[in-house]
């Protein structure tokens, strides 16, 4: 893919972000791409594949937004990060010219993606990768649901001290009016728990749950000093309900 770019754009600036995601799991990808996305200046082209449905009838698509551009598979490994920058357009892109001359069914990465960033970073416009689609997928990870004073949404990532990151981001917590040193009441499988929204882990006394909005812009549920995840059994992908006490 780097090879491609720079064939075709050699003065592009390419940086890696990573290349760890557990195969397969859009959910992380997503995860990692809204973590790192917002610290790229205004105008970064960002490449994304975490691609399961490679060669079918899943749609490679460029989505343009308030802050930058976005290039990879239509099946919501994007949208977390496009939303919150605020997307404009959403194209399906079918331009040949922004494809490789043979493209396989197996690495449209190195066959559509990379030179479709590399022709933007030359100065092609995105209207020209195809047409402007509406009907782009949305997973489920990346819309948490607000009713009255409940939000519910999931869990997105579990890092390795355990601190359980939801899907619920600053925005949707000020729908309800939550600010620091407020009770939140949080439902965690069959666990009720009543947690202090708080700043930073160790406003909580060690070995005690709290609420807290962490590096990732992100709602955690955390235990300071413990494992959150360990201690309430709550794998990715469960769901999590908030609402203000």
């Amino acid at each position: 893919m780097k090879a491609v770019i720079l064939s075709i754009s050699p003065e592009t600036r390419i940086v890696d972000v990573s290349h760890e995601i557990e195969k397969f799991n859009i959910r992380m990808g997503a995860f990692v791409l809204a973590s790192a996305t917002p610290y790229f200046p205004r105008g970064s082209i960002h490449v994304a594949v975490v691609d399961p449905g490679v060669g079918t009838k899943r749609r490679p698509i460029l989505v343009e937004t308030n802050h930058a551009i976005y290039v990879g598979p239509d099946n919501g490994l994007l949208m977390l990060s496009a939303q919150k920058q605020g997307i404009n357009h959403v194209y399906h892109i079918t331009n040949r010219q922004f494809m490789l001359s043979r493209t396989s069914g197996t690495f449209h990465g190195r066959d559509i993606f990379a030179p479709t960033a590399a022709n933007l970073a030359k100065g092609h416009a995105p209207v020209e990768s195809g047409p402007e689609i509406t009907d782009h997928v949305i997973p489920k990870f990346a819309r948490p649901n607000f009713s009255r004073n409940l939000l519910t949404g999931e869990i997105l990532h579990i890092d390795n001290f355990g601190n359980v990151v939801t899907n619920i981001s600053v925005s949707e917590l000020k729908k309800i009016g939550i600010k620091e040193g407020d009770m939140l009441n949080v439902k965690l499988k069959e666990d009720l728990l009543k947690l202090k929204f708080c700043r930073a882990y160790d406003e909580s006394p060690p070995k005690q749950p709290l609420s807290l909005v962490g590096s990732h812009s992100f709602l955690e549920i955390s235990i300071n000093r413990g494992n959150a995840a360990k201690k309430f059994e709550i794998e990715t992908g469960e769901t999590v309900q908030i609402s203000f006490s």
